[in-house]
C-alpha cells in the first residue's frame, strides 16, 4: 500500500479521494502550527507521495529524507516553497493547483480596491470607536473608480479576471506581461498593452498578478514609487516579494502615494508594524483563494494527482518539467 504524507490540514474532500483509492494517509493535523523541517523530514522518510501546503518549505534536505518519494503535490497555485530544480534532478514531478483560485483571488483583489477607494475599512473602524455626528457634504470623502485607470502587472488568468470585473466598473485598463494578448481579448477586456514604466506613471490603481521569480523580485521599489501619482493606490494579492516593502512603507508614511491593499507580505506571515499604524492601508491574511469553493477544488487536484501517480498515470499541472 502506497503511503501519503499530507503536511498540513486540508479539506476532507481530499482525504476521501485518497482513502477511496486505498492509500495509507498520514496527516500533520496541528491546526495552530506549521510542520517543522525536522518533523517533515522524519514523517516523509517512508512516504511515496507528499502533499504540502504552499506555506511549508520543501528543500533538498527534505527531498533527500524521502528516498521513495514519487510526487510532491503542492496545495497552492504558487510553488516557490519547493526546490523544484532539485526535485527534477531526482526525477520527482512537482504539481500545483492553478486556475481554481482565479475567481476568488480576483474577487479579493477587487474588494481591496473598492474598499480602499471608498475607505470602507477605515469607516468601519470609525463606527466601532467614536462614531460620527451625521451626514455632511465634505465628510469622509473617498474616490470613485469609474473613469480611473487600472494598471495590471501580470495578465494571466487572475489578471484577466480582475480586468473583466473592473472594466465593468468603467475603469480604463492598462496591462503588462511577457506576451501581449490577442486583439479580441484586449477588446473584450478594454485593455491596452504597455510597459511597466507607463503603468507606474499613469495608473490610478496598480494591482500585481505576476509570479514570484528572481526576475520579479522587488518589481516595484523606491524608483517606481517615486514615479507613481500621489493619488495612486497599490494592491498586492499575488506574492509579497514582488514589492520592496521597506520602500513602500516609506512612501505611504510620507503621503507620496494614497494607499495600499495587501493580502501577501515580503516576510510572510510577518507584517511590519508600520503598515498596521496607517489608516490608508488595508491588511488581509493571505485570503486570496480562501473560499470553500476554491479550497475544495484545490484539494481535489492534489488528491487526484496523487492517485494518478499511484496508478502509473501522469498527473496534471507538472511545473518542474519532469517527463513521465
Amino acid at each position: 500500500m502506497s503511503k501519503v504524507l499530507i503536511a498540513g490540514r486540508i479539506p476532507e474532500h481530499a482525504l476521501n479521494i485518497l482513502k477511496d483509492a486505498g492509500l495509507d494517509i498520514d496527516v500533520f493535523d496541528d491546526s495552530q502550527n506549521l510542520i517543522t523541517k525536522d518533523e517533515l523530514s522524519k514523517r516523509v522518510a517512508d512516504k511515496d507521495f507528499l502533499i504540502t501546503p504552499l506555506s511549508t518549505k520543501v528543500d533538498s534536505d527534505v527531498i533527500d529524507a524521502a528516498p521513495n518519494l514519487k510526487l510532491i503535490a503542492n496545495y497552492g497555485a504558487g510553488f516557490n516553497n519547493i526546490d523544484t530544480d532539485y526535485a527534477k534532478s531526482k526525477g520527482i514531478p512537482v504539481t500545483n493547483t492553478p486556475k481554481v483560485s482565479t475567481t476568488s483571488t480576483a474577487e479579493v483583489t477587487c474588494a481591496l480596491m473598492i474598499s480602499l477607494a471608498h475607505r470602507v475599512v477605515e469607516g468601519d473602524q470609525l463606527m466601532r470607536t467614536k462614531g460620527f455626528t451625521g451626514w455632511a457634504p465634505l465628510f469622509f470623502l473617498g474616490h470613485e473608480l469609474a473613469g480611473k485607470t487600472l494598471g495590471i502587472i501580470g495578465m494571466g488568468q487572475i489578471g484577466q479576471a480582475v480586468a473583466k470585473r473592473m472594466h465593468a466598473f468603467d475603469m480604463k485598463i492598462l496591462y503588462n506581461q511577457r506576451h501581449q494578448l490577442d486583439s479580441a481579448t484586449e477588446e473584450k477586456l478594454g485593455a491596452k498593452f504597455t510597459t511597466v514604466d507607463e503603468i507606474v506613471k499613469n495608473a490610478d490603481v496598480i494591482t500585481l498578478h505576476a509570479p514570484a521569480t528572481p526576475e520579479t523580485h522587488h518589481l516595484l521599489g523606491a524608483e517606481q514609487f517615486k514615479e507613481m501619482k500621489n493619488s495612486a493606490m497599490l494592491i498586492n494579492a499575488a506574492r509579497g516579494p514582488l514589492i520592496d516593502e521597506t520602500a513602500l512603507l516609506t512612501v505611504l508614511q510620507n503621503g507620496e502615494i494614497a494607499g495600499a491593499g495587501l493580502d501577501v507580505y515580503e516576510a510572510e506571515p510577518k507584517v511590519d508594524d508600520g503598515f498596521k499604524a496607517l489608516k490608508n492601508v488595508i491588511l488581509t491574511p493571505h485570503i486570496g483563494n480562501a473560499t470553500v469553493e476554491a479550497r475544495d477544488a484545490m484539494a481535489e487536484i492534489v488528491a487526484k494527482n496523487t492517485v494518478a501517480m499511484d496508478k502509473g498515470d501522469k498527473p496534471d499541472y507538472i511545473v518542474n518539467g519532469v517527463e513521465l
